[in-house]
């Protein structure tokens, strides 16, 4: 029986997901669970489970498809009773676990054996967006089904930025390259498919010095090419400039900051901190022989503070309810942190960040940032923060305007830590000096409630040990 699997909603209501890359091909055994595909949204790239056994008969979009949720993505041959088989009888209809059944008349009648036989998988199910083929981007050559229409039988584009090779035929997909995660997401990120990469090893194994020699080979014949031909007219269009396509999470960046900016009446007001005595705590915790493992930084600090800090001004860990005409005041802080990743900014927040130790926020937010900058957070991580951090200081800024993440009252920015001279106890001497730069909803907080909270989180970065008198 062939069942068709349908593109999820992932669990944060985005109307539609790329395909980055198939993971399986026509005519291979799949199993339940197991990953078929790996698919980016607005906000992370998600790896979606097989919900059925069998072998796969179609592949209803290609790897630089975006496909509407709802919209069929693979049709799998599956063994038993799973659904009705397809075109056995007049025109197909789709149920919502995305088995194909024979007429609308059949679904009712195989509503109970289709609950107990898909699984319960979350976002599986969901109703099509829309009725149309799913968009596809501008491409290689590529070539049709035998059964398309004859408008679509090739289509003459040039390739993503993405893309250093034209598809392979199926014969190279047939088998599934064995490879791990981390390997995946590096052959992404150097824009090699991996189904052209020879593994070198005994194990079949790709590894990462495969997908070098693979990129550098590509690379080598690239330049031999444009080598031999002839250089490009100054008026030829293109030539002098470069157009990135706007997608994924620069398009929903985009889009939020844009949202809050015209939303959020935002307050920016600065405070010059002498931090030179967390910059010795930090340091003595790194020396300490218990903490081996832990790396503790100036970050994990300001994130503890901001903690504390908002126990005292709790409205600027708060939410605007326009419609419902009410202030939501959170008695928890999830807090986000900005992540520069080469997919663009994300925040993802640690949840109960308040309920945290200091140790623990800085495994914390270690963590988050691994887990962002390989582009696997999950999309429930991204949304849900109260009150964000972002720290622009790595990039030597000493200040700047943050702007709000929509639906949060607050954000942080640290910037550099540097030595200049300061007046320290009626002398000028060299000590740390941090610019803090704190963005408001200045519906939500006043100026006072502002300068108190950013004063609050100065003084514990002043005097560390003034946080004991909060904790």
């Amino acid at each position: 029986m062939i069942a068709e699997f349908r593109l999820p909603d992932l669990g944060e209501g985005l109307p539609e997901a790329e395909i980055v890359q198939w993971l399986v091909a026509r005519g291979d055994e799949v199993t339940l669970n197991q990953p078929i595909a790996e698919v980016e949204t607005a906000k992370a790239i998600v790896e979606l489970p097989s919900p059925f056994a069998g072998t796969v008969s179609d592949l209803h979009a290609a790897a630089g498809d975006v496909v509407a949720v709802g919209a069929p993505l693979i049709a799998i041959d599956v063994p038993g009773d799973v659904g009705a088989p397809a075109g056995a009888g007049g025109a197909g209809s789709a149920d919502p676990a995305g088995v194909t059944r024979e007429t609308a008349a059949d679904t009712a009648a195989a509503a109970a054996d289709t609950d107990a036989t898909v699984p319960n998988l979350v976002g599986y199910g969901a109703a099509p967006r829309t009725a149309g083929r799913p968009q596809r981007r501008a491409r290689a050559v590529r070539a049709a089904a035998a059964s398309a229409s004859a408008s679509d039988t090739a289509v003459l584009a040039d390739a993503p930025h993405d893309v250093v090779a034209p598809a392979p035929t199926e014969d190279l997909r047939h088998e599934r390259p064995r490879s791990t995660p981390p390997v995946r997401a590096y052959a992404k990120e150097r824009g090699v498919d991996l189904a052209l990469v020879e593994a070198s090893g005994v194990t079949g194994i790709i590894r990462r010095e495969d997908v070098d020699r693979y990129a550098d080979a590509m690379r080598a014949q690239a330049a031999s090419a444009s080598a031999t031909a002839a250089p490009a007219a100054p008026g030829t269009p293109g030539a002098r400039e470069t157009r990135i396509p706007i997608r994924g999470v620069r398009k929903h960046t985009a889009a939020a900051m844009v949202q809050s900016a015209f939303t959020a009446p935002h307050v920016t007001t600065f405070l010059e901190v002498d931090v030179t005595e967390t910059v010795r705590l930090v340091a003595d915790l790194r020396a300490d022989r218990r903490l081996d493992g832990h790396r503790i930084g100036i970050l994990a600090v300001a994130a503890k503070a901001v903690c504390l800090a908002l126990r005292a001004e709790p409205s600027l860990n708060a939410r605007w309810d326009g419609p419902a005409g009410e202030i939501v005041q959170f008695h928890y802080v999830n807090l986000g942190i900005a992540a520069a990743t080469e997919r663009g900014l994300v925040v993802p927040h640690i949840a109960d960040a308040d309920r945290l130790t200091l140790v623990e926020l800085a495994e914390a937010i270690g963590a988050l940032a691994q887990t962002a900058r390989s582009g696997r957070t999950a999309p429930g991580a991204l949304s849900g923060g109260t009150f964000s951090i972002t720290n622009f200081g790595v990039f030597g800024i000493d200040a700047g305007t943050p702007i709000l993440n929509p639906g949060e009252g607050g954000i942080l920015g640290l910037g550099s830590v540097r030595r200049r001279p300061w007046e320290h106890d009626g002398q000028i001497v060299l000590r740390d000096i941090v610019t803090l730069s704190l963005s408001f909803d200045h519906r939500l907080a006043d100026g006072q409630e502002a300068s108190r909270f950013l004063r609050a989180v100065g003084d514990i970065l002043r005097e560390p040990g003034r946080a004991m008198l909060l904790s």
